[in-house]
């Protein structure tokens, strides 16, 4: 009563010769793909790029407003 060994079968891929568009569908309809993305997460999307991009804004409005404080 010990183990028995179990025959596997392997199953192995393999791409055509006449056909190999491995990422084919990834670019097929892209500005669809994306508008319909943007337009299912806009809340999502705005939350996420309005801090961003206001921390970025006082960022570079800090370094403007320094460089014009040490120029004299």
């Amino acid at each position: 009563m010990g183990k028995q060994p179990v025959k596997m079968r392997a199953v192995v891929y393999a791409l055509s010769p006449f056909q190999q568009k491995i990422m084919g569908g990834l670019w097929k309809d892209l500005p669809a793909k994306i508008t319909h993305k943007v337009s299912e997460n806009w809340i999502s999307a705005t939350l996420l790029l309005t801090p961003l991009v206001g921390t970025y804004t006082y960022v570079q409005n800090f370094k403007e407003k320094e460089k014009l404080e040490h120029r004299y």
